[in-house]
């Protein structure tokens, strides 16, 4: 096989787990080589937080992920955490700002995060290889070999980080979850997270005439709620609020949904009716809402009814209507939009510490092909960051 590339570790997927196992491993001195079929490395960090890359929070914690394994991601993320990247960003200089709920973006570019992955790629000896589709992938005694378009490799270790099914056109495949299942993996059936909700026809063509309209507002399902701006849209709802809620929603489900968290609603028409009662409740509704709101949640007789032939009771069904709007999505706008991919490898059959397969020796899984998803907010990154690092100790 001397037309075979032999090194110490192959690592598919130039992503942001990627990169960040292919330097901690170089750091060690293993002859890394990372290959990726795409024809540059790290697309989705360049196209995350609207170009600006929210790498990671302030606050991280295992309550912010999502996993059929709750407890998995403790180990990682307790062993390189949030400050030990933010550390790594500041030594490069990179300005960079805190918006809500700890959110940390680049002042400038997602592209000074990729360039100083790469930069630390390249002080670690870390070889990356574009446009190499992966064809097959073997073991055969202690030795992984990996096939592709444009050559075969060997290494005794392999590492998947592949990432998920979200954003197509950025290159997302299946291949992770496929070589996890060649190698005897369960793998919990994937979905679409931190993805647009998608209305009924009638729903979406009653409320089309407040697309781009945006509400701070309180989504919930189940037991978890999210208090963020909600964006109507021409197929339904979107925004931060929407895209965190729609990672715990299932197909069927009712949604909540409180357009006005901080008013005590029927006190404040009541208050109204004795100061001005001639006065519509649409028109008063409009002091606390885009005007075109009420009409369509209300409909147009409660909107112009006057204040003063309105009752107490009646005041109640309006905040009930506006405050815990009842909404059954039709679903979700699925992974090209979607910023995640919720299910993925079974945490159960990896071990935590170092990302390691428990069926096959020197296989490991990182970032988003691992069942493991995060809130909007940082959460993603940092978990490939820590996931990734952990591999890096031990490939």
């Amino acid at each position: 096989m001397s037309n075979t590339t032999q090194t110490d570790v192959l690592i598919i997927g130039a992503s942001a787990s990627g990169l960040m196992c292919a330097i901690e491993a170089g750091k060690r001195d293993r002859r890394v080589i990372v290959l990726d079929h795409a024809d540059k490395p790290g697309k989705k960090i360049l196209i995350s937080g609207g170009g600006r890359c929210n790498f990671t929070n302030q606050q991280v914690s295992a309550d912010n992920y999502i996993s059929h394994n709750p407890h998995f991601c403790k180990s990682a993320l307790s062993r390189f955490t949030q400050w030990d990247f933010i550390a790594m960003v500041n030594q490069y200089r990179i300005p960079h700002h805190e918006r809500d709920h700890g959110q940390l973006f680049c002042d400038n570019s997602a592209r000074d995060i990729l360039d100083m992955l790469l930069a630390e790629c390249e002080m670690a000896g870390v070889d990356i290889r574009l446009q190499r589709e992966i064809k097959t992938i073997g073991k055969e005694g202690e030795r992984f070999t990996v096939e592709t378009s444009r050559g075969c490799f060997q290494a005794t270790s392999l590492v998947m980080a592949t990432g998920g099914l979200s954003i197509p056109k950025m290159g997302a495949t299946p291949l992770g979850y496929r070589i996890a299942e060649q190698f005897g993996h369960h793998i919990w059936p994937t979905t679409a997270g931190l993805v647009p909700l998608t209305l009924h026809s009638e729903e979406r063509e009653k409320f089309s005439v407040l697309s781009g309209v945006a509400v701070d507002s309180v989504v919930s399902t189940g037991h978890n709620q999210f208090r963020e701006s909600m964006l109507f849209t021409h197929r339904g709802l979107s925004g931060p609020a929407i895209l965190q809620i729609s990672s715990y929603w299932h197909p069927g489900e009712t949604i909540y949904i409180n357009l006005l968290p901080d008013t005590d609603l029927e006190q404040f028409l009541i208050t109204k009716q004795s100061t001005q009662p001639n006065s519509r409740v649409g028109t008063v509704l409009s002091e606390l809402l885009p005007k075109r709101i009420p009409p369509l949640l209300l409909g147009r007789e409660i909107a112009d009814t006057r204040l003063q032939e309105m009752t107490y009771a009646r005041f109640g069904d309006v905040a009930q209507q506006l405050q815990r709007w009842e909404l059954k999505p039709n679903g979700t706008e699925g992974y090209r939009t979607a910023e995640v991919t919720l299910g993925g490898v079974d945490c159960d059959e990896l071990s935590s510490k170092t990302m390691e397969s428990g069926k096959v020796s020197g296989l490991y899984f990182i970032g988003e092909v691992v069942d493991v998803t995060g809130w909007l907010g940082g959460y993603n990154f940092q978990w490939a960051w820590s996931s990734g690092w952990c591999a890096g100790q031990v490939v």
